[in-house]
């Protein structure tokens, strides 16, 4: 390309396949299965902390978030404020730059607020399922070695604190702080955020642990910290069974929030009041909602603590949301309630079935988003898309046997390349080189097509995965723990479609010579040994499964999900 002078723009059109999106795309011009996403808007070169900050002196008197099922508003100032006390306190407790703190529980304030007074403190938050059972949270808090847990006593029928007197024998007898457990050798403390607890920290306790040295010492760290510190480990299962930790830094999650932002149009607006019912443990709460909200300034609205349909309408109304986030299953929930009951007049263009529905896709591993839909999208775009490449964002079509790339709208592996690409898998150096070559292209397991708009389609997936409401579950992870059931043989877990949920958890059982066994048994083998949404909601019992003469797994598999489709839904959709 010539240039004017050494450093000066192209003179002539950008390389090949490149793409600016600012503003939706209105010309073809992709010729082949890559797109490179540019902007005028350059990276930021900034902490979790300074994007609050830096929002927080622009808009102080602005609510910043409101958790109406607690009564609970905190303006920009305000949560700054409490968010500079409890790292102060985190600090004076004994945590240090690099510690890890789990967060284990439900969208309450004290999540939202420590995962910016983590990020302040240079702590990296770990972000814990609610859902998960004793050997579950065991299991993430030593892969990481997390060395504080913040929680409530209990939610809905999860108790929180049982499980770590589990996994902490004798923590009632322990002075909060000095926790000694062989199963969790790094575990110092747990700090509860609505009740007392024998041998653990109230949240009140950190509140008030911060004194003028812990202040000092927080503002020296600022210098200290650096945008590509990891600060965020979002645990997600693998094809082996067992979850991985995947490792964010400030920089991954900053952009990744600021971007969305400007694609949703959030700079342009007076103001944004999004309605957020998505957990906070999931990279669509916490960054989605919880960096957008820092980096523009969005008041962010939590409906319930816990998922409610009539609850997010309540809060549409009463709170004037103009912008609603939610899964699939959230939106179709939705739109099955009688919409005529309540005033949605706050969201654009009243058009709920519309206006709400801007597409999306993204991975854990990419921070999440890397392609996005424009609030200006024909219906044609959003219905059959997953939307435009991000900014700074690069994306590649490729056969997955060869590695080489396909022709512009043939299927292939969606490979993903840029800011958005996680640091790697927690002490996982073989895991992390299985999915991010040399050359940092992170290969996304799922199959997809380009258009040459820039818009991807996203139309199968290569690696092993039900997604349920939402929920990434791995087959392999539930099989080896149905293997431990006496009676079990053999056993297959596959995806079932469902009209709510989009898929449903089913398992293929092979029962040992002369067993019998019933699908509540096996049900109730797996209550309280691993989240509910994991449990099968199908359980079949075969003699054998179905043979193909290809030798790939895969195959296997796909003419198993056929069978059990058929006698799932020829059979009035009875559980089995």
């Amino acid at each position: 390309f010539q240039q004017k002078a050494p450093g000066a723009p192209f003179t002539s059109s950008p390389p090949r396949g490149s793409l600016h999106v600012d503003s939706p795309p209105q010309k073809p011009s992709l010729t082949t299965s890559y797109v490179h996403g540019t902007s005028s808007y350059s990276l930021l070169p900034l902490t979790v902390s300074q994007s609050l900050e830096a929002t927080a002196e622009r808009f102080p008197d602005r609510e910043a978030v409101v958790f109406l099922q607690d009564g609970i508003r905190k303006t920009f100032a305000e949560f700054q404020k409490d968010v500079e006390t409890a790292a102060a306190g985190l600090l004076a407790l004994g945590l240090e730059k690099g510690d890890r703190l789990g967060v284990w529980g439900p969208n309450i304030y004290e999540w939202i607020l420590f995962q910016f007074a983590s990020a302040k403190a240079g702590i990296i938050l770990v972000s814990l399922n609610p859902a998960y059972q004793v050997d579950e949270v065991e299991f993430t808090l030593q892969k990481v070695q997390c060395k504080a847990v913040l929680c409530p006593t209990s939610f809905k029928s999860q108790n929180f604190c049982e499980m770590l007197r589990k996994i902490c024998p004798g923590i009632d007898s322990m002075p909060p702080g000095m926790i000694k457990t062989s199963r969790v050798p790094e575990l110092r403390m747990v700090i509860v955020t609505d009740s007392r607890q024998p041998g653990m920290f109230h949240v009140e306790d950190v509140m008030q642990a911060g004194e003028s040295q812990h202040y000092k010492q927080l503002m020296d760290l600022q210098s200290k910290l650096s945008p590509d510190d990891a600060i965020n480990i979002q645990f997600t299962s693998g094809t082996t069974g067992k979850p991985k930790g995947t490792t964010l830094s400030h920089h991954n999650i900053v952009n990744n929030g600021y971007f969305i932002g400007l694609r949703m149009g959030y700079h342009s607006r007076p103001q944004v009041r999004a309605c957020l019912p998505v957990p906070l443990y999931h990279c669509f709460g916490s960054v989605i909602g919880g960096m957008a909200m820092a980096l523009h300034g969005i008041t962010l609205v939590f409906p319930s603590t816990a998922y409610n349909s009539s609850a997010n309408l309540e809060a549409i109304q009463k709170e004037k949301c103009n912008f609603v986030y939610g899964t699939p299953t959230m939106y179709a929930d939705l739109l099955g309630q009688d919409l005529h009951k309540y005033n949605l007049s706050s969201i654009e263009a009243g058009k709920i079935s519309k206006e709400v529905l801007h597409v999306v896709y993204g991975t854990t591993e990419n921070s999440p988003l890397t392609f996005l839909g424009f609030p200006e999208d024909n219906d044609d775009l959003k219905m059959n898309t997953v939307g435009c490449i991000m900014a700074h964002t690069e994306a590649k079509i490729v056969d997955p046997n060869t590695g080489q790339m396909v022709p512009l709208g043939a299927s292939g592996e969606l490979m993903i390349r840029g800011y958005c690409v996680m640091l790697g898998y927690w002490d996982e150096p073989l895991k992390t080189r299985e999915v991010i070559s040399e050359d940092r292209w992170y290969r996304t397991g799922d199959t997809a097509s380009l258009n040459s708009l820039g818009y991807c389609r996203i139309e199968g997936r290569i690696k092993d995965m039900i997604i349920r409401g939402g929920e990434n579950i791995y087959p392999a992870e539930i099989e080896q723990f149905l293997h431990k059931h006496p009676k079990v043989l053999e056993v297959q877990v596959v995806g079932v479609k469902d009209e709510r949920l989009g898929e449903q958890v089913c398992a293929c059982i092979r029962l040992r010579p002369d067993q019998t066994a019933t699908a509540e048994e096996i049900k109730n083998f797996c209550k309280g040994k691993m989240s509910h949404f994991k449990i099968p909601h199908y359980v079949i019992f075969v003699d054998s499964y179905p043979l193909t003469h290809l030798k790939d797994a895969s195959a296997i598999h796909s003419c198993l999900i056929t069978k059990v489709q058929f006698l799932c839904f020829s059979r009035s959709r009875r559980t089995y």
